[in-house]
């Protein structure tokens, strides 16, 4: 399935946007998360941000996306010191695209929500890999774990 089919133009942490053409000459990992300053996004964040320097030595990128604003962005990279780029895709452009707003239920009430997810892609937007509906602990990990193994011809 090609996620990235449409054109968008969201903006980053550091003032910079994102774009199909910057994404397209990169290997990056793409996690959609539900909110900043949650107990279980900040814990996925923070695993994230201890295993940078291994995703970036295996030639990847990471990029963090919820549909929270840029200015919560900004304040969750800076209390948490992350060192990879949040989006902000407020209008759930990227969210739809990739299908990760499902009905949850909060409190007892039936809410829409983001679903913990992450994409794998290799330069030229091709998907190789796709983590849904995961649990925030070990999950960073788990996807460093697939990387390790993976070779293009896998």
């Amino acid at each position: 399935m090609n996620y990235l089919s449409k054109d968008f133009k969201l903006p980053t942490t550091g003032g910079k946007e994102v774009t199909i053409e910057s994404l397209m000459k990169q290997n990056f990992v793409l996690y959609f998360y539900p909110k900043d300053n949650t107990s279980a996004c900040t814990t996925e964040a923070l695993e994230f941000a201890e295993l940078y320097d291994d995703f970036r030595a295996l030639g990847f990128h990471v990029y963090g996306i919820s549909k929270d604003t840029i200015g919560s962005h900004e304040k969750f990279k800076e209390k948490f010191s992350l060192p990879y780029t949040l989006i902000s895709d407020v209008e759930k452009v990227l969210l739809e695209q990739f299908n990760v707003i499902k009905d949850k239920k909060m409190y007892g009430k039936a809410v829409k929500g983001t679903v913990r997810s992450t994409f794998v892609f290799c330069e030229g937007l091709k998907l190789v890999k796709e983590f849904r509906d995961v649990k925030a602990i070990g999950h960073a990990k788990a996807v460093l774990d697939f990387l390790e193994d993976f070779t293009p011809s896998n």
